[in-house]
């Protein structure tokens, strides 16, 4: 039997209360499992960065439940959500969200020595992550040095900086040409099949989505199979 990575399980969530509700997930089901790759395609305002909040444990779901790795965490406490979430879970965003000051490498060694490894086992795996992602030569560089598809790469190889066991990416290529979109798209696929990770990655990019996995999109505030 496949590992799970991430399991929702009749997840609900809404804002706001009485006539001005929201529904955004309404007994929502979904797996993940290691190695896979699923992409998560809806319409702006449809609820997809609260679903992607929802499984890295920055939100809590108002009903049902989220399982990382096998492990239900609506009783866990908010310190071992952020210690789980530390751990567990790599995140990549629209923009790239790198701090200016610092180096692509440094960007990507500061998560791991906070993780508590040394300065000199972190820039080593940092540099080996910039290398696998074709941007080694471009270490040294701050990120306002970088191209945006370079920066997007070096905030791919910072969510992976720590073995995260599942990955979420917010329209990881939504600010990118689609030649570039392939380039950065390439890199996050086979960082994930390489590591033997799981991913859910939120898109409006049907080309890329197909290359995922599965796709699914959010019907009525549940997660449902779509082919496109």
């Amino acid at each position: 039997m496949s590992e799970i990575n991430l399991e929702l399980s009749g997840v609900s969530y809404a804002y706001g209360k009485g006539k001005t509700k929201l529904q955004i997930l309404l007994d929502a089901n979904l797996v993940v499992k290691k190695g896979e790759m699923v992409a998560l395609i809806a319409p702006s305002g449809a609820g997809k960065s609260t679903l992607l909040h929802l499984g890295g444990l920055l939100d809590r779901p108002q009903g049902g439940e989220v399982n990382i790795c096998a492990q239900a965490t609506s009783g866990l406490s908010d310190r071992a959500r952020t210690l789980m979430r530390r751990s567990t879970v790599g995140f990549v965003y629209q923009f790239h969200h790198l701090l200016p000051e610092f180096s692509a490498l440094e960007n990507i060694a500061i998560p791991q020595m906070i993780a508590g490894k040394s300065a000199n086992e972190a820039k080593k795996h940092a540099q080996g992550l910039l290398d696998i992602l074709g941007v080694g030569p471009r270490s040294k560089h701050r990120p306002t040095e970088l191209s945006g598809g370079e920066q997007q790469r070096v905030a791919i190889a910072r969510a992976a900086a720590n073995s995260p066991k599942l990955i979420l990416a917010d329209e990881p290529t939504g600010n990118l040409d689609p030649e570039t979109s392939n380039l950065v798209f390439d890199a996050l696929l086979n960082l994930i099949k390489g590591n033997q990770s799981s991913a859910l990655i939120a898109t409006h990019d049907h080309d890329l989505a197909r290359r995922a996995d599965r796709i699914v999109t959010l019907k009525d505030g549940a997660l449902v199979p779509v082919k496109l």
